[in-house]
This record gives structure tokens, sequence and C-alpha cells, in this order.
């Protein structure tokens, strides 16, 4: 029965156009000369969904839900099916993509441009691209094998090539068609096709004729024509079984071959004549779409598909009523006792026997199974066509397609290759060779010129240059000593690597290195003084940057990419093989200066589902830093043992799915991620210059809309931020001690302002852990807001905290300060502990001075006496840290800065002096107390505390003398100062004296303190009229008074 030929529909503009169905066949889409690609659900959708892509739309393809087409800008785009929303670009040629097309999987694409450049593109990660160069005309049309191992493409030179999609060389060449110079002016497109599945056949439209070559001998096999073709054959299909073949003309002819009959079987005409440019199979069979150069689109139904297509041409046979119960359920089936099969499977008196495309044997004891067959195709044979697997073998009916095991687990990923960080593919004639905090090198490889230019950030390390590249070079790194360059090696070249030390003293500032013949630069990269090369023989070599050759080593795998920055190597490895999609690759941080160590002993490196390594680095500062292609950002966090934190996706940042950043360099202080805002791509292209925005860093905290989120995310991100401190520190390098201070006092105020939110919500248990992480300043203002906001059992328990940190510190110290500077502290922790005690009391009472002022008169009531007491004495038993802490703000960064020892201290120092100098203050209170209070007894714990008070008193340190003879030039030079501002400005004095200077202040304290402590033994035992009876009543009053204040407050307070 012949085909029905549908009314054709208006699609598109005037212009050449092109077809494709989905994979289910539900839909037909189109594209045209308007830059719009339709989606049709039938012949007589009249609201086809449109999405316009560009100016012009060259060629569609689709698979797997991802639909690619060649557009006017010179580019191969993607959108999501049937969504159509933009997901990147492919890839782009420097001028028009001509056809497009899909593997059989549709892992991959195939384009062919007016550049004569074919590339082939994997579609998951569009940076693994191979590109095809030898044709010397723009390209007609490109089609993949089924098996991915061949690409046929055919252009205006005249040619048909077969590539090696492996090795990317010509494997067969036909110079059969007519030249022309440009598509436009071609005489066909000549749309090429492989037979579907096996790949067997290479059909190319060669005049008014087909020509069938053979994959295995690259052959001419066989020609498929008729006399209805007048003019020359514009695009061929194959049916999707692989029988059939059909073919446009440009004049408007439609035509279906049986290809193992050769036989024409089915004609139709354009009903109006037009040049047919597209043509596309029905995934299922029995229909055809095709689209013309005027933009419409028509639809042949019933094409004959197998069956069909044997009964219209086979002799009537006699055959049971099994045998035609099971031609109606194989579709694909044909009878081997046809007249025009005979002579062509003449050795196969058994062809009939063939297993049906449903899978069910005919009823007979065995069948043949060949390899077409194996797959549910009922397609024959050629002559002269060799099959795949000339060996048959005698089956049972049904057991071996059920018993054969299948495999369900995880597949396994493609590994990623090896890539330069900053760099653009290698496969685009003008990309960016390496873009760093240095510089960029830019490389242009063109008809024109084939060249490097070298530009600087800063013009003062080194103007730019232009470099011709001879040796074809594809890798660089560039440093503020050098520029490093590298190329793959050849059949006859070996590979390079080439130096260009510019920061040279002397005259010759370049050199160049051959690798061993087999052994392939990959990658490479520069660090202070050294250049390290990996390569193709898993091996890192180190050169110095003079050129003499260092160290060699193994990789344990295959390297992914490499970053240097001073003397730190980092290299990323694959450390096996990945399944479902994600990759295992392995790291290794190696330090190359005098003491040569390895820091990460090939840790496997963190990266998102689903994703592959898309840079690798480290920040200004040195720390190492990678991005995968989800766009997450990870800093190394040395102080957490060299885990991998997150900070950062810059996915948040991008505006539609097909946008990227494209990175180019990680900043800690100031906290910045430098990066290329590319809309619809992954890589920005070199001209115009692409402009580098700056986006914030975000550590992906829980509830950071909260206001306790917030301020979580921002404390650790800048502790996070600030351990390169310590690093640069501890390696010798000079460190902004101001960035340094300003980040520890932010740390502080956010500790502090979390301090007072859980005070406020009650959390006073999460104070105690927020306190724990707190500086000795701020644990003592953590106190002072506890006791404020009448949390006395919270100021009790972080007192005690204070009280272990200041033991900690003391320890700290005694184990770093020499024996010299030991006695200028106090050895006594006991003494420590009470002099804690006593600040700790006078904070308390400098605080709330106005507010106990009104209330100490009435305050003497015996029952708040004892409370006050009994807190007193707990706060004061364990509180450690407030003394050092309360002398001044200026000490509350000290403990962080480590390398600092004489810092602490200054502290004890201060907590001393504070002491003395408060006596004047506390007699005056005593003055001005009411009589009752003077009179009223003290709690028996008071006297000792009193005594304890005035031993801590009396004796000297080599400080208090000095400052005593001091003072007054102090103050004449600062006549403002207050008591405890002497006290700071005698400290940093003192400090500036030499070790022997102050040990003699010491030894001069030390005699003085002699008789004073035999003073203090004789009042202790006896009773001295006048001076007991006046220093005893005052020695009574200041713990009376501090108590009766005490108590009034808490009283208050209640």
């Amino acid at each position: 029965m012949p085909c029905e030929r549908k009314p054709m529909r208006y699609g598109h503009s005037e212009g050449h156009t092109d077809v494709c169905f989905d994979d289910e066949g539900k839909c037909v889409v189109t594209c045209g000369s308007d830059g719009d690609v339709r989606i049709w659900e039938s012949l007589d959708d009249d609201d086809p969904k449109s999405i316009n892509v560009g100016e012009k739309v060259y060629s569609v393809g689709l698979k797997n839900g991802k639909l690619v087409t060649a557009v006017s800008n010179n580019t191969i785009q993607i959108h999501t099916f049937p969504e159509g929303d933009p997901d990147g670009i492919l890839t782009r040629f420097t001028t028009n993509a001509n056809h497009v097309t899909f593997n059989s999987s549709g892992s991959r694409v195939a384009a062919g441009s007016s550049d004569f450049i074919v590339k082939i593109v994997e579609v998951v990660d569009s940076s693994q691209q191979k590109t095809l160069r030898g044709h010397d005309a723009p390209i007609l049309s490109v089609a993949l094998d089924p098996s991915d191992e061949f690409l046929a493409s055919s252009s205006c030179d005249g040619s048909v090539a077969v590539w090696s999609i492996e090795s990317q060389t010509q494997v067969a060449q036909w110079q059969i068609l007519q030249k022309s110079s440009d598509v436009s002016n071609a005489k066909s497109l000549c749309r090429l096709a492989w037979q579907p599945r096996s790949g067997k056949l290479l059909a190319v439209p060669v005049d008014l004729t087909i020509q069938l070559y053979d994959r295995n001998t690259w052959t001419h096999v066989s020609t498929l024509s008729d006399d209805l073709i007048s003019q020359v054959v514009n695009v061929v299909v194959w049916s999707p079984c692989g029988k059939f073949l059909a073919a446009g003309t440009v004049g408007g002819n439609l035509l279906v071959w049986d290809v193992e009959a050769k036989l024409c079987i089915e004609r139709q005409k354009h009903e109006k004549g037009f040049t047919v440019c597209g043509m596309a199979w029905h995934p299922s069979g029995g229909r055809i779409a095709y689209t013309d150069t005027e933009g419409c689109l028509g639809l042949l139904e019933g094409v004959p598909s197998s069956s069909s297509t044997v009964q219209s041409t086979k002799v009537s046979r006699s055959s049971s009523h099994d045998d035609d119960d099971d031609r109606g359920l194989d579709e694909g089936m044909s009878d081997s006792r046809s007249p025009v099969k005979k002579p062509i499977m003449e050795e196969d008196d058994d062809d009939d026997d063939l297993m049906p495309a449903t899978g069910r044997p005919r009823n007979r004891g065995s069948f043949l199974d060949d390899d077409d067959n194996s797959q549910g195709m009922s397609c024959v044979k050629l002559d002269g066509v060799p099959e795949e697997d000339g060996s048959s073998a005698i089956l049972p009916a049904v057991g071996p397609a059920v018993s054969r095991p299948v495999y369900e687990g995880p597949m396994p990923t493609q590994p990623q290759r090896a890539f330069q960080p900053g760099s653009t593919p290698v496969h685009l004639m003008h990309r960016f060779m390496v873009w760093n905090s240095v510089g960029i090198v830019r490389g242009y490889n063109d008809d024109q010129d084939n060249a490097i230019d070298v530009e600087f950030h800063d013009t003062a390390i080194h103007h730019a240059m232009h470099l011709t590249n001879t040796l074809g070079h594809t890798m660089a790194d560039l440093s503020q000593e050098a520029v490093l360059l590298a190329c793959e090696g050849t059949e006859e070249l070996a590979s390079k690597i080439q130096c260009l030390h510019f920061s040279c003293w002397d005259t010759h500032k370049d050199w160049i290195v051959d690798l061993p013949k087999g052994e392939d630069v990959r990658t490479l990269c520069l660090g202070q003084g050294w250049a390290a090369v990996a390569t193709s023989a898993l091996m890192v070599r180190l050169f110095s940057v003079g050129g003499v050759q260092k160290e060699i080593f193994s990789l344990p795998g295959a390297v992914v990419c490499m970053a240097g920055h001073g003397e730190q190597l980092l290299i990323v490895y694959h450390r096996g093989t990945g399944f479902d999609g994600d990759q295992a690759l392995g790291i290794q941080l190696l330090q190359l200066g005098h003491k040569r160590r390895q820091v990460i002993h090939g840790e496997p490196l963190p990266l998102s589902r689903k994703s592959y390594l898309a840079w690798m680095g480290f920040t200004a500062e040195g720390t190492p830093c990678c991005i995968d292609s989800e766009g997450v950002v990870r800093m190394l966090n040395r102080t957490l043992g060299n885990m991998w934190t997150p900070v950062c996706n810059t996915r948040d940042s991008c505006k539609s799915k097909s946008d990227h950043y494209w990175v180019v360099g990680v900043h800690e202080n100031p906290q910045q991620l430098r990066c290329i805002p590319c809309k619809g791509a992954r890589y920005p292209p070199t001209l115009p210059r692409p402009a580098v925005a700056v986006l914030p860093f975000n550590l992906p905290y829980c509830q950071t809309t909260t206001e306790k989120g917030q301020m979580e995310e921002q404390y650790w991100r800048s502790v996070l931020f600030q351990n390169h401190y310590g690093f640069l520190s501890s390696s010798g390098y000079e460190i902004d001690s101001e960035g340094q201070s300003r980040a520890e006092k932010e740390q502080q105020e956010l500790l502090m302002k979390m301090f007072a939110l859980s005070c406020k919500l009650e959390r006073e248990f999460r104070c105690v852990e927020l306190a724990e992480i707190m500086t000795h300043s701020v644990v003592t203002l953590a106190i002072r807001y506890a006791s404020r906001s009448r949390r006395m059992a919270l100021a009790q328990r972080l007192s005690e905290l204070a009280l272990e940190k200041a033991s900690q510190i003391q320890e700290e110290e005694q184990e770093e300060e020499e024996p010299a500077y030991q006695r200028l502290i106090c050895s006594s922790f006991e003494e420590m502990k009470l002099l804690l005690n006593f600040v700790f009391q006078e904070y308390l009472i400098n605080i709330f001075k106005l507010q106990v002022s009104g209330a100490g008169k009435s305050s003497s009531s015996p029952a708040g006496q004892p409370r006050t007491t009994n807190v007193l004495d707990s706060m004061t038993m364990s509180n450690r840290k407030p003394a050092p802490l309360g002398s001044t703000s200026k000490q509350g960064k000290a403990p962080v800065l480590k390398p600092l020892a004489p810092k602490p201290k200054s502290k004890t120092q201060a907590t001393l002096l504070q002491m003395s100098a408060s006596k004047g203050n506390s007699k005056k209170l005593e003055d001005s107390q009411s009589e009752a209070e003077k009179v009223k007894p003290a709690p028996a714990a008071t006297p000792p505390a009193s005594a304890e008070n005035i031993e801590n008193r009396k004796p000297k340190t080599g400080f208090q003398l000095w400052l005593e003879e001091n003072r007054k030039s102090i103050l004449a030079d600062n006549p403002d100062f207050e008591e405890m501002d002497v006290i700071k400005e005698g400290m940093g004095r003192f400090r500036t004296l030499s070790a022997e200077e102050r040990l003699n202040w010491t030894e001069r304290a030390k005699g003085d303190s002699d008789p004073k402590k035999r003073k203090r033994e004789d009042e202790e035992g006896q009773v001295d009229e006048q001076t007991e009876s006046d220093e005893g009543r005052t020695k009574k009053k200041k713990p009376l008074d501090t108590s009766a204040k005490l108590s009034a407050f808490a009283f208050n307070k209640e």
C-alpha cells in the first residue's frame, strides 16, 4: 500500500530548515532561518511551542531531553526539552556551524562549521572536545558512527572523509562530490547517514544517486538510484531498523528504498516542487517528517516498514496458519522465498527461520541467531558485505535469552582530562592559556597568526610581551619571576618545556627542555624559584626557575591539575575510578622549602555529586582552594586537620541555569572571589576583554536568615579567613598586624553579640559555651553583662571559666619564659588567685558605683549581707580571668598573638599595680560611708581576706618600684592620664628597658621587701597600740564596704 503524503504546514520563514523527532516520537521539532525552534505535537498542531535561540538556526538535534542547535552567532547552544530553557553553549566556532548531530546514546555532539573544522563535544562536560582538521573548505554535514568509533564528514572541497574519533585522524577519504566555495553555493547539502545499530554501511548522496560504503573495508559496495530522480539528492535518512533508506532531492522528490533489494518501494513528490533540506524518520517507523527551503513542514504517513514492503514485492506462497500469525507479530520479518531475495542470499536456504523482532521464535525446532537478529532486527545483508560475526549457532527455542546475567550496579564515570587552572579549552582558536593573580596569557592560533600575548596586572613587574608560538605551546603558567610554556609531543617532535625567566639578571632569559620520547606534558605550574611539570608517565618533574633539573617523583594516578604558590606545590590526580558521575580525585600538598615535607598525603578531594574539578589553586595569601563544576568553592581549613570547608556557591549568584562564573582569583583579606560572569557559557571570550566581578563569601550555615545564624556564619567565616596569618607567620612571611587585629576585634564583637542574644533568650548554658572561645577581656565583659542582667549564677560560672583560662595562660607563660623574666611575675598560683579575687571585687564596685551609692546605707540588713558574701565568695574563689582582663581593653587581643610572649606578663604586673592603686580609692570610699556601716560586723571570712589583701599590697615588684620613681615624668608628659592610663604607659616604657635593667629593678624591689615581710610577721603576732588600731580599722572597713555595696546591688536586683 502506498504511503500518504499529508498537506504541508507553514512552520518558518523562507530559508533553510531542519527537522527531527523526540526520543519517543511524540513531537516533531523544526528550526528555521527566523531563529526559532518549534515543537509540534502533530502536523495539525495550530499552536506549536516556539523557542527563540538566535538570529538564524541552521541545524537542530534532540536526544535525552537535550536540544542542541547550530546558531548564526557561531555557537552550538543547548536547551532543555521540552521546557526550552537555555542550558549553556557547548562550543564555539569562528564562523557559522552548518550541521549538528547527536550520537546514538546522546552523550556526544558532532558539529561541522564553515571554518573547515569538525568538533566532537561531550554533552556532560563541554570542556572535553575533539577537533578534526583536514578539510579545505566549509563542512556540509557530519554523522557519528553508532559505535562511536568513526565520524563521517562531507565538505565543499568535494571530499567525504571518515575519521577515527580516538586518534582524530582520517581513515578514509573519497573525492566524489562537486566542489564549491561555500555552503550557499553547494549543489547539495550531502547529509550523510550511518546504518543504525550495526553501522555497517555509510550512505552518501552523490549527484543523482546514493552510494553505500562498507565500514570494514571502506569500499563502495552498492548504489541506489531511480529514474524519477532528475536533480541531485540533498539528504538521506535510515529507518530505525536499518533496512530502508529515504532520500529527499533538490527537486522535491521523496523516495524510499529497500536497501537489501536495491529497490525503490516508495516515490512521492513535493506538492510545490521545493527543495527538501531536512528529513527525519519516526523512531518506531511508519512516518517521515520533512521540511523544505520555504520553511514548510510535511509528513509521509504509512511509510512501508519491513513486512509491508515484503507484501508489496514478494510472490505469494503457501504458508501455514502459524506462519501467518508469526508474520503478523514480526514487523521486521522478511521471507527468504521472495523472488527478490533469492539471488542475493543464495548461500542461506534457511533464512526464513530467523528470530522475529518480537523475540518469539517460529514454530520450528531451531532457528538461526546472527548479529543483527540478536538485537531484534530482521535486516538482511547486501552482496559482498561481510558479516560482523560469520558464525551462526543452533540454539534452543527460548532458554539463552533468559539466563544471561545483566549488570544493574553503578556505572563507572569517565575520568576527567588534565587541565590548566585558569585556562579555556585548547580547541578554541583565541583562548586564555592562563589567567591568575599575576597576569593573563592569551593564545592565538588562526590562519593569520600563531602567537602568545603576556599581560601583567602590575606593569611594575614586567612590561607586556608578544611571543611567537612556533612550537605550538598549549599550556602556560605565569609568576612574578617567569613564564612557563609547554606543548605535547608529536610523532616527529618530543614534548617541550620552555621557560622565559624575565626576572633573571643575566642575558640568557629563556631555556628549553625536551622530555623523553613518548612522555608528554599534561599540566605545569610555577612557584617561588621552582617549576613543576606533570607528565603522561605519571611523574612530576621539578626544575629550578633557572633550568636546573631537581627531584622526580611518581604519582599514584593520572594527573588532573597542579598549582604553585611560594614554596607550596598542590597536585590533584585520579586516585581511582568514580561511579555514577562522580570523580575519584586525590590531592597532595608539598612544602618545597628548606625543610621539604608532604602536608597532605593523597587524601580524597571532596566534590559535589556528579561534578568535576573546574579550578584548583591558592588564594593570594597561600591557602589551597578548589571549585567544582557545580560552582561550590572550598577552602582548606588548616586548623581543622586540613579539611575542606565550603565557603561559597557561585550558582547562587547566577541568574539562569546556563550562566556560570569563571574564577580567576581568590583573596582572604579582603574576602573576595574574583571571577568573570559568563552568560550562557562556561568560559569567557578573549575579545572584548571580559570584566571581572567580585562575589562575597558565604558559608552554608543553617538559618542564616535569623540574627543568630548570621552572626554564627560571620564569626566562623572570620575565623577561617584569619588562619592564613598563623601559616604566613610560621613560614617566615611578614603579616598585616593591623588586619589581624581588626579580624580579632570583629570576632570578639560577634561573640559578645551572640552572648547578649543568648542572655536575652535565657540560654545560659549556651552563654558559657560562647565564653569558652572568648578572650580574657571579652570574658570580663561577659561577666559584667551577666551581673547587670541579674544572672549571678551565670556570672559565677563565667568567673570559674576565667580562673581556668588564667591558670592555662600562666602555665604557658612559665613554659615559654626565660628564668630572668620569671622573677618579674607572681610565682605563686595562690597569689594570682587572690589578686584576681581582689580585682573582681573592685570591678563590681566601679561598675555599679552610681547604683550602690543611693542604696548603700540602707543595704546593711542582716539578710542581705550573708547572701552577698556567699555569692562573692563563690565568684572570687574561681575568678581567675577577670583580674588580668580588667586591667585594660588593650589586652583583649593579646592572647591571640602567640609570638608576643611579654604581653601576658604585663597583665600580671598591671594586676598588682591596680591592686595597690585602688588602695587610696578604697580609703576614700570608707570615709564617705555612714557610721552604721563602719560599725557593722563583717562576715567571718572578711578578716582573713583583708589580711591577704594587705599581704598582697605590701610587697613591691621591680616594676612597681620603677613606676614610683617615674610616675612624675609620665604625668608630666601626659597630664590628662588617669591612674590606669599611667600604669599602661608605665608598662610600655618598662618593656623597652633591657633585660639586665629590669632584673636590677627586680633585685632592688626584692631587697626592699625583706624588712616589710618581718613587719608583717610582727603585726600578725603582736598588737601595736597605735598602728594596729588605725590599720586594723582600715583593713576591716574596706571589705566591709565592698560587701555592703555588693549586698546592696544584689538586693536591689532582686
